[in-house]
């Protein structure tokens, strides 16, 4: 899945979560397509017709071309008549009968990637309350995307380096973004995204030797981080964990590697493919 795709997806699960929230009839969004200053409405929810799929919305331009443009929740009592917007868009949403509308940027490190709009057939305020459920589907999908957007970044450092066969120097940052990997895993709701990393975080390592040692996940986790340098509070407080915990799982795998250091068990774990 792209990155787009996915991106979407994360906005489709907001517009439900919107209707569910608030009542709100009718809910739709999209992305605000790469390199422009404009949206492409994808998701369509409640809808009657496809008259808003596919359609491009300039930034400065209608509802949702003006809260991109200020990057903050916008809202209009009766579309077709509101002098608060332009009217590029008039016949698309009358032909989908939408009168009272509200339109949430999603906003991810100061920059608009997408709109989240909410909207009723008939002329009436939409309240605080819907505004507020609508601002905080949007900050779900800022926070989905952060979090992806911080998974890509790893995925592209964690890319071997062309290094001698001792892997020097470089391989340092691997191992750290290996780490770090594990980390965000256990945060991604998205199953595939969640399948990807992992499979990822596998490719960095040589694989477990057959008949070889078995880490749980979580011991492998811990075991990463100690890898990295990190201490048992610094591991704890990235794996979300007690430092008791992670003391225990730490001990579990020495244990299942034969090691009596932390050093050692680090070495048994690269000896065995486990870790990078």
């Amino acid at each position: 899945m792209t990155v787009d795709a996915a991106a979407s997806v994360e906005i489709g699960g907001a517009l439900v979560r919107l209707r569910r929230s608030t009542g709100l009839p009718v809910a739709f969004g999209g992305l605000v397509e790469a390199g422009q200053r404009r949206i492409r409405i994808s998701e369509l929810n409640g809808t009657a017709t496809d008259s808003l799929r596919r359609l491009a919305v300039t930034a400065g331009n209608g509802l949702g071309g003006k809260a991109v443009a200020l990057a903050r929740p916008c809202a209009v009592t009766d579309y077709p008549t509101s002098r608060q917007i332009t009217h590029e868009y008039d016949a698309a949403v009358a032909m989908e009968g939408l009168c009272s509308v509200l339109a949430v940027p999603v906003v991810v490190r100061r920059r608009v990637r997408g709109v989240l709009y909410g909207a009723l057939r008939t002329a009436r305020p939409l309240g605080d309350r819907t505004l507020t459920a609508a601002v905080e589907a949007a900050r779900d999908v800022e926070q989905a995307l952060v979090v992806r957007d911080e998974v890509r970044g790893l995925l592209d450092a964690a890319r071997p380096p062309a290094a001698p066969p001792d892997r020097g120097a470089g391989w340092e940052q691997v191992r750290e973004a290996h780490a770090a990997l594990r980390a965000l895993a256990p945060r991604i709701g998205d199953p595939a995204l969640r399948a990807e990393l992992l499979e990822a975080c596998g490719l960095l390592t040589d694989g477990p030797a057959p008949n070889g040692v078995r880490l749980a996940p979580r011991e492998l986790d811990v075991l990463a981080h100690v890898a990295a340098g990190s201490t048992n509070a610094a591991a704890a407080e990235r794996l979300g964990l007690r430092p008791e915990t992670v003391k225990g799982y730490l001990r579990s795998a020495m244990r299942k590697l034969g090691a009596h250091t932390r050093g050692e068990a680090v070495t048994a774990a690269r000896r065995a493919g486990l870790l990078p």
